[in-house]
């Protein structure tokens, strides 16, 4: 078939017709399986390759190929590009670098490359859902889920999409369709995203993560940053990180677009905030110069923090009051949904009380500060810490939290950077280090969190706190964080004592 006769790039968008193009999807997990299936059924010739070549991802293959997708799995496919067809765009996984030797041979000869997300804006009709996004370093799941609690409590047909819930270009197209999306976006989506234009967006915060694929602080910062470009309603940013503050300052957005503060404290005009234990709206309400509207309460909050609810849940709530209240949501549906809001898995996640002792899941805090609000909820804790730090540095977490650490179980292959902040701030504090022996199936890895475990019960006294939240990625020894907070949570399921 002969190639489309216009470049992809001039395409017009939204309602991007598909049809003709030859797309690459480079890496076929669950985004690129979604834009392998999509762009498929709308007549795209579509070729998908992988460097995994395991049963799981053969079995979506099969799939596929069975309605005319091609698949190409192992290393040797994703080393450059295809020699026996011509590529009109690039599809790839967050995962992939820049630097990623195919996806730098598609740049080298001037072929787009997008996200999946990009591919979603661009295809979906005017007419479609409204987009909300959050990103920011720690609390976008959080944040976006709660923003879904709230826009389903307004009445509204709502979905949580990109790296919760749904692949954005399921929910995009779906063909009963939403009124309105609400979008987590890692650094990794909108460094490979361009044209955005969402509706609202917020950026929570700013520290260091990711300082590995993306090259540095000032690099990570920007592509956050992309999600302000193009907003239409409100950018909301955090009072107390001028990080934010200055994306939104930077940034490309509609006339009429308004920047909307968060703070924990008494709001400033076009702001919101915390009133006496009440969370207030001085942005979406005529008369914000004299007055603030009540969105809810901390008791609101009560039922997702058994040991009190923590500065980092009464962000996370305002953050998604505010994206939903520019989006026209009633005060009353946004109390509504926190109510009925429940925390995912793995999110400080209560799972038992053994002997009077708390054991908390919160594998996915994978950075310092991450572990560092899921420290604060606690006086007395044994911290499950360690893994691939990813170039960040735990030396101020270690030191903000010492005095409420009464033991520490360290895990990972190199525990080099913890020991030593260790050894610097908390000198008192017994630190148990677990071998890290072989983890390349999952016997290992159990074994591995059941000793973790072990040590801290035995570290732990009636009143504390064993907290799973590592501060680093878990893939030096883990299939993924998942993995670690599932092996956390049947560790701790067998240990014996008497449950609260």
């Amino acid at each position: 078939m002969t190639a489309p006769v216009v470049p992809v790039l001039q395409r017009p968008w939204p309602g991007l017709d598909v049809s003709g193009l030859r797309i690459l999807v480079a890496g076929f997990g669950v985004s690129g399986y979604a834009v392998a299936d999509q762009t498929m059924q709308r007549g795209a010739h579509v070729l998908a390759v992988d460097s995994k070549d395991t049963e799981e991802v053969r079995e979506r293959a099969r799939i596929l190929e069975v309605l005319g997708v091609e698949v190409r799995l192992g290393a040797e496919h994703t080393t450059a590009l295809p020699t026996d067809r011509e590529i009109d765009l690039v599809v790839t996984s967050p995962g992939w670098r820049p630097d990623q030797p195919l996806l730098a041979a598609a740049a080298a000869a001037g072929i787009p490359i997008w996200s999946e997300v990009e591919l979603a804006r661009r295809m979906q009709a005017a007419d479609g859902p409204a987009w909300l996004g959050v990103t920011g370093t720690n609390g976008k799941t959080t944040t976006v889920t709660m923003l879904d609690s709230i826009l389903r409590a307004a009445g509204l047909r709502a979905t949580a999409c990109g790296n919760v819930g749904l692949p954005v270009i399921e929910a995009a197209l779906d063909p009963e369709g939403y009124d309105v999306l609400a979008l987590e976006l890692s650094s990794f989506q909108l460094h490979w995203t361009e044209h955005l234009d969402l509706e609202a967006a917020a950026v929570l915060n700013i520290s260091e993560d990711h300082l590995d694929w993306h090259g540095g602080a000032e690099a990570y910062a920007a592509a956050k940053g992309h999600i302000f470009e193009g907003v239409r309603t409100a950018c909301v940013y955090t009072v107390a990180d001028d990080a934010t503050r200055h994306l939104v300052e930077q940034a490309d957005v509609a006339e009429g677009a308004r920047a909307i503060g968060l703070t924990l404290g008494t709001p400033a005009l076009s702001e919101l905030g915390v009133v006496d234990g009440i969370l207030v709206d001085r942005a979406f309400i005529a008369e914000r110069r004299r007055a603030a509207a009540e969105l809810a309460t901390l008791e609101d909050l009560t039922h997702l923090a058994p040991h009190g609810v923590g500065p980092h849940l009464v962000f996370d709530a305002l953050a998604a009051a505010a994206l939903a209240r520019a989006y026209g949501v009633e005060p009353i549906a946004v109390q509504q949904g926190l109510r009925s809001y429940q925390l995912g898995g793995h999110r400080a996640q209560h799972l038992a009380t053994i002997d009077g002792v708390s054991y908390v899941d919160d594998t996915k805090a994978t950075n310092p500060a991450a572990a560092s609000a899921s420290l604060r909820a606690a006086e007395r804790t044994v911290w499950i810490a360690g893994g691939d730090t990813k170039g960040a540095d735990v030396d101020a977490l270690v030191a903000d939290n010492a005095s409420r650490l009464v033991g520490v179980v360290l895990l990972g292959t190199e525990a080099a950077a913890f020991t030593q902040a260790l050894a610097r701030h908390a000198p008192e504090v017994p630190v148990h280090r677990v071998d890290p022996g072989h983890t390349d199936d999952v016997g290992n890895r159990s074994r591995l969190m059941q000793e973790a475990v072990a040590a801290a019960h035995e570290l732990a006294t009636a009143g504390d706190v064993v907290l799973l939240a590592p501060a680093a990625a878990s893939i030096d020894q883990f299939r993924d964080y998942a993995e670690r907070g599932d092996l956390f949570a049947a560790a701790v399921s067998r240990l014996p004592g008497e449950r609260a």
